[in-house]
């Protein structure tokens, strides 16, 4: 008998009138705030404008949201389109259900719209947000702690989460790999804002050792889980991609830092200044430039014509030298 377990809430909904709050809804809210509040720290730090990264979020966030959803519907698709299931209910995202490889992936195209409009590069934007994203999730995570959801094999560990009898679980005490994931995520922040501020990373590479080390903890909690889920070659499908993605974002650490090294300069270049350019208005400072340009060519100018003292020189060689020849005529 287990004496000492984590209780699970009974319900992951609370009603304020007609209108429900649910946890897992709070947990994502939560870890976007904590993101884009981090996030704006390290882009100020490194010479960017506050307010520039919520900016990018407006465009980040809804893509990430889509493809969340859409990579767990597509890898999950039998909960919502097999037998006597109702595919409308691949659209209640408020009932759980985000994948994060596809959060990344599309929210990374929606980041890159926003970027491209204010001319900022991906990859610094990237870096500055890493850490926040990896805190985002470990928010993020208690949502299925709410939805008693995501739980691993049965345990009686004292840190055991206590599961209630339901639609597609069964009473008892189970590993908390929400809380696992939670915890892991709050180190690989830690580790990236560390190896950030030891190494100077850059063009990206801080964002690659965020994917890195989120997959390595992301591989061995997966292997955890008891949840239904797609197989290949006797591991999971995440387990899998977890595989893959770190991979990639090793590959990627080792070439970046071998053609691009070091930090990038300047991440985000003077808003007003390249507006006043485009729209033909006459930046400050130009008025003295022009000014300073006008008095060069005035001085090259009086420089080309000869100075009065010169002539009054050159007449009194001339007087002298006819005042030493006997019998010269005087004009």
């Amino acid at each position: 008998m287990n004496l000492a377990f984590i209780p699970s809430p009974s319900t992951g909904v609370l009603h304020l009138g007609p209108i429900p709050l649910r946890g897992y809804a709070f947990c994502i809210i939560i870890g976007v705030f904590v993101a884009v509040w981090l996030g704006n720290k390290r882009w100020v730090a490194r010479g960017g404008k506050p307010g520039t990264v919520a900016d990018i979020a407006v465009w980040a966030v809804p893509f990430g949201l889509v493809g969340g959803r859409l990579y767990h519907v597509i890898t999950d698709y039998q909960l919502y389109f097999g037998e006597g299931r109702d595919w409308v209910d691949a659209f209640k995202i408020w009932e759980g259900g985000l994948g994060i490889w596809g959060a990344i992936a599309l929210g990374a195209v929606g980041a890159w719209i926003g970027c491209r409009r204010r001319g900022i590069p991906l990859p610094a934007w990237a870096d500055a947000l890493a850490p926040g994203i990896a805190l985002a999730q470990a928010c993020g995570r208690w949502g299925n702690w709410f939805n008693q959801e995501l739980y691993g094999r049965a345990t009686d560990l004292p840190w055991a989460v206590e599961i209630s009898d339901g639609p597609n679980r069964v009473a008892g005490t189970y590993h908390p790999t929400f809380l696992y994931e939670s915890l892991w995520c709050v180190g690989v922040a830690l580790l990236v804002i560390w190896a950030d501020r030891r190494f100077k990373l850059g063009h990206g590479r801080a964002f690659a050792l965020y994917v890195a080390a989120y997959c390595v903890g992301r591989g061995w909690i997966e292997y955890m889980r008891v949840d239904e889920a797609h197989h290949i070659l006797g591991l999971r499908l995440n387990v899998w991609t977890s595989i893959v993605v770190f991979v990639l974002a090793v590959v990627y650490l080792v070439l970046s830092a071998k053609l691009r090294p070091g930090r990038e300069e300047v991440v985000e270049p003077d808003a007003d200044a390249v507006a006043g350019a485009k729209d033909g208005d006459t930046p400050a400072g130009d008025g003295k430039a022009e000014g300073d340009e006008a008095k060069a060519k005035d001085g090259n100018k009086a420089d080309a014509e000869p100075e009065p003292e010169d002539t009054e020189a050159e007449d009194g060689v001339t007087a002298d030298a006819e005042a030493e020849v006997p019998g010269a005529k005087k004009l």
